[in-house]
């Protein structure tokens, strides 16, 4: 008799992605129906082969009670609700979805830069107010000829630069980590110099991971380098822009406004500053949850566990050793 292998879902998946699991025979769900704590993960993980998890924390406590776990399968690309250091001590690979929500989060990227570049926002307002003398404002402007800074140019920030050359955007990168051919590729210009392309940017937008060396990356120093009639834009992680000093510029008029999909805190506090600030767009950090993307990634997240234990994993899905 074959046995039997044990995937742990800490959190709800979609059905599409339990069928990738339950048409194999020798493997066996372990779902958790409410968010766990971390007491009660480490009761369920001693004799699991893969965890299966969104947001719900991973800690050390919970990795090193899990005495013959193969791998930790993310149901998205970030992972900073995962003991990373533990993993590696333990030599267990973590898997992420790769593209699977690189389109969805840079379609949400190109909506909050139309939105602030049309602002739409304030144009609603004003027609529900019945001012329909707003239109003489010409508060909005055009794409074309503007110029877009990506901050990060991994698939969610090549997925916005071929959006943004679509609308006649002149499309700037900032990656020391991306070989110079791939630039070329994506007919971008590389900016070797942070606080350069800050400072001919119209749109900046952060597409890389909260790590250590990207906590703060957008600070003080940063906004002061931009443009006054620029946007910020992330859909990346939060931490990775500076709340306290964005909300400082916003307020200066140091930058024109913001779009945010994701904060430090989640959710939002409900006195948060940046929710009093009318030039500024937030959303919950949805930009991947889309139906369609959903189901895509609960797909590759479910085949990374089995891909896991029959020793077989798709490495470019796989976490590097190295940050």
């Amino acid at each position: 008799m074959s046995k039997v292998s044990k995937v742990l879902l800490t959190d709800p998946i979609q059905q599409v992605g339990l069928d990738v699991l339950t048409q194999r025979n020798d493997v066996a769900i372990d779902r958790c129906q409410n968010r766990p704590s971390e007491e009660d993960l480490i009761d369920r993980v001693p004799d699991v082969d893969a965890i299966l998890v969104g947001t719900t924390p991973i800690t050390e406590r919970i990795i090193e009670a899990a005495r013959v776990l193969k791998v930790v399968s993310r149901r998205g690309v970030g992972y900073d609700n995962i003991d990373l250091a533990a993993l590696r001590r333990r030599k267990i690979p973590l898997t992420i979805v790769g593209s699977a929500n690189a389109t969805t989060v840079a379609e949400h990227t190109l909506c909050f830069i139309l939105a602030l570049a049309k602002q739409a926002f304030a144009y609603d307002r004003a027609t529900r107010a019945g001012n329909w003398r707003f239109r003489e404002s010409m508060i909005a402007m055009d794409l074309l000829g503007k110029t877009l800074l990506l901050v990060g140019f991994g698939r969610v920030g090549r997925a916005v630069a071929v959006r943004a050359a679509a609308f006649g955007m002149r499309v700037a990168v900032y990656d020391p980590l991306v070989p110079e051919a791939v630039f070329g590729e994506f007919r971008v210009e590389p900016v070797m110099d942070l606080l350069d392309g800050l400072a001919i940017c119209d749109f900046l937008s952060v597409h890389v991971p909260l790590i250590h060396q990207t906590a703060g990356l957008i600070g003080r120093k940063e906004l002061a380098a931009m443009k006054s009639t620029a946007f910020v834009i992330s859909t990346a992680r939060g931490g990775v822009v500076d709340e306290d000093d964005l909300v400082n510029a916003l307020r200066m008029g140091l930058i024109r406004g913001a779009g945010l999909d994701v904060f430090k805190e989640e959710p939002l506090p409900p006195n948060h500053p940046l929710l009093g600030l009318e030039n500024v767009i937030l959303s919950p950090h949805a930009a991947a949850l889309t139906a369609e993307c959903v189901q895509r990634m609960d797909v590759v997240a479910a085949r990374n566990c089995l891909d896991a234990i029959d020793g077989k994993l798709d490495p470019a899905l796989v976490v590097p050793n190295e940050d």
